[in-house]
């Protein structure tokens, strides 16, 4: 890794698109320090004090907590880009656009955009009135309500241009950028309340040691589910073509453990805040508010089991709608493709659709595992309000590793196109 990095320093278009990168982060963070406008700073962070927003704080590196223009994050982009895909599959015309090349990705693209900014505004709506309805608001009014969600709705629009500027003329993807920035840019605060809990005596040594043993295994997983493939062999039959035989050759359909990345973990989250949110509208004393607190609290029992059900329950769900076994089996069938013992066409989708089912299983388990682990740890190791848990580990492991690929992909382009040059010589 670490030779690939002082490889692409050398190189000089690929360093200008590390430091355009570097450079469109500096100012993520620097943003994420601009308060918005006519908000009570010490009653905000009296209000979202709790773990109920710990991981979309450490998404938006802090920002949720300070209230600044960043608060919301590009999670309205996030959200607007997975509505969008399953409009795919019950909207005929968009599914043709996504199968129009280029020029449909655009517009599919653009449509993303606008939704982004129509979730952002009506979510800036919510939380302003909110807001003010808690008394986190200087001066309450349809004057404030409205600055307070235009500032927000900009500052996530401007998140999504930054993050398009990245993927464009930076390296890697930048909507992962961005949140990858947001999630490192708490280590430093992270590392300072344990250090904060050793001096106070509240943990020792030996846990740290465990918990860092933990983390090493838990990243070590990640890498190994992240990479982790089941390869099909795949065989494709000799064609006469005029006077050239064509195919012969044999390959295989790589299909992925964890295919459906984070989104099912970020699906199950948005559904378990609700009983949260129910709870903060009724009355302390009242018999709902008791009980959503009891069985639907962090930490609980019930809390975790039907996290991790929700987890597994959206993993077979996103990934139903992304993989298509039937399409990919008409598309061996129309190029002269077959599993070896498998017919072509339906029995063929059926096998991919048992293996696909196995795979989906194994990664739906492993996500919903990852996404308690933060319970699981602090009762081994006693570390506590540490919320650099598994989901976090997960986004910032996958990316990097991305991140690293699309460098190495570079570098070995740039090699292969100086191989061609010294032939042709």
């Amino acid at each position: 890794m670490f030779g690939s990095l002082g490889q692409a320093a050398k190189i000089g278009d690929l360093r200008t698109k590390i430091l355009f990168t570097l450079l469109m982060l500096l100012v993520f963070r620097l943003g994420a320090h601009i308060p918005v406008p006519g908000i009570n700073s010490q009653a905000i962070q009296e209000l979202l004090g709790g773990q109920l927003f710990g991981f979309f704080d450490i998404i938006s590196g802090g920002a949720f907590k300070k209230f600044s223009i960043f608060a919301m994050s590009i999670t309205p982009y996030i959200n607007a880009s997975i509505i969008m895909q399953l409009l795919q599959v019950i909207i005929p015309r968009l599914e043709e656009l996504s199968k129009e090349g280029e020029e449909g990705r655009k517009i599919i693209a653009q449509y993303v955009r606008y939704g982004t900014v129509i979730l952002a505004f009506i979510q800036a709506i919510g939380m302003s009135i909110a807001l003010g309805r808690y008394g986190a608001l200087e001066n309450p009014g349809l004057g404030s309500y409205l600055l307070i969600a235009l500032s927000l709705t900009a500052g996530t629009a401007f998140l999504m241009w930054i993050g398009e500027m990245i993927t464009e003329r930076g390296i890697g993807n930048g909507i992962s950028l961005l949140i990858f920035a947001g999630i490192v840019s708490r280590l430093p605060g992270e590392f300072a309340a344990v250090i904060e809990q050793i001096s106070g005596g509240i943990i020792g040594f030996f846990n740290i040691i465990l918990f860092l043993v933990i983390a090493l295994a838990i990243i070590v997983a990640i890498i190994a589910v992240n990479e982790g493939q089941r390869r099909i062999p795949v065989q494709y039959a000799k064609r006469v073509v005029g006077r050239r035989l064509y195919g012969g050759q044999s390959t295989f359909l790589p299909l992925k453990v964890n295919s459906a990345g984070v989104i099912p973990i970020i699906f199950a989250m948005s559904l378990m805040m609700f009983p949260a949110t129910i709870a903060s509208w009724t009355n302390p004393q009242s018999s709902l508010n008791q009980f959503l607190n009891h069985y639907f609290h962090f930490g609980t029992a019930a809390y975790n089991i039907l996290y991790a059900f929700l987890i597994v329950f959206f993993t077979y769900f996103y990934v139903a709608i992304i993989f298509n076994p039937l399409d990919v089996a008409e598309n061996l069938k129309k190029y002269g493709g077959f599993i070896p013992g498998i017919r072509p066409g339906r029995p063929t989708a059926e096998y991919i659709d048992k293996v696909l089912s196995r795979l989906t299983l194994a990664g739906g388990v492993f996500l919903a595992l990852i996404a308690v682990l933060p319970t699981i740890v602090i009762a081994i190791t006693g570390v506590k309000g540490i919320w650099f848990g598994g989901t976090a580990l997960l986004i910032v492991v996958g990316v990097a590793l991305d991140t690293m690929k699309q460098i190495e992909a570079h570098l070995l382009l740039r090699n292969y196109e100086g191989f061609i040059k010294q032939n042709r010589r």
